[in-house]
């Protein structure tokens, strides 16, 4: 593990790996970065990979109070790390994080993002404000357990298995990442792509989404619809399906796709 200091002097822990352009990875909602690990493994034959904790996750430090402009700030140093410039790729909410570091302007040589859940509609910005402050209350009354199965349950868990994770070994690392769920939302804002910013992304970009249909927030083309409305947004964004994958994407499925794009 390594490190890198943000510019808020919080310490941010990543893992490098591979030989050759450079990728940064971002992680979507309540995981670390072992999440991205196989997929880190995969691009490693091609790239040279920094694959991190988000602020508040895993090895890497917090400092509060919370603001997305930080985590972009994080991203920047791991850029600076990298050499100056780097691919981005992110993943659900990881994905709205780094469209918003490259509409930001950061020396980003490609993005690629995977399914990010922003809800197209009608009603979108009202249950993105809903879960948002309820989401902040619990966090605010220590509810830490609370407000992960209330992310759960927003994302398409049943009652059911919101009960088996509360029974399984899981469960208390689960809470004590909770905190960092309200990273997540600040990071998707009202629930709907920011036109205003998305369209002032100048690098080359990828919106991929699975073909199997959406297994969480919403099911049906949740998660084509939202990558449809990026892909209008983001000048001369690539819009792409993946065959037969999920939400919880095979990185052996997606690493060749992400190969492909960045290497162009």
């Amino acid at each position: 593990m390594h490190r890198v200091t943000a510019k808020d002097g919080t310490s941010i822990a990543f893992d490098r790996l591979g030989v050759g352009p450079a990728i940064v990875l971002v992680g979507g909602a309540a995981v670390d970065r072992s999440a991205n690990a196989r997929l880190a493994h995969e691009l490693a034959e091609r790239f040279t990979v920094y694959n991190y904790d988000r602020r508040g996750r895993g090895g890497s430090e917090d400092t509060l109070p919370y603001e997305v402009d930080r985590e972009i700030e994080d991203i920047a140093a791991l850029i600076a790390e990298a050499g100056g410039a780097a691919h981005l790729f992110g993943m659900s909410s990881g994905g709205a994080l780094a469209l918003e570091a490259a509409a930001a302007g950061l020396p980003i040589a490609r993005l690629a993002v995977y399914e990010v859940p922003y809800d197209l509609a009608p009603d979108g910005p009202r249950r993105s404000r809903e879960y948002a402050d309820r989401l902040h209350a619990l966090l605010a009354e220590g509810r830490r357990g609370e407000a992960f199965a209330l992310f759960m349950v927003t994302a398409g868990a049943t009652e059911e298995m919101v009960k088996q994770a509360r029974e399984s070994p899981m469960w208390p690392s689960l809470e004590a990442i909770a905190p960092t769920l309200a990273y997540d939302a600040a990071c998707l804002g009202d629930g709907r792509p920011p036109a205003d910013r998305l369209s002032g992304i100048a690098c080359p970009t990828l919106v991929a989404t699975g073909g199997a249909g959406a297994d969480s927030f919403g099911g049906g083309d949740f998660f084509a619809r939202a990558a449809d409305a990026i892909a209008e947004l983001v000048p001369g964004a690539v819009r792409e399906t993946i065959e037969g994958q999920t939400h919880l994407v095979d990185p052996k499925a997606l690493a060749p796709v992400l190969t492909r794009f960045l290497g162009q």
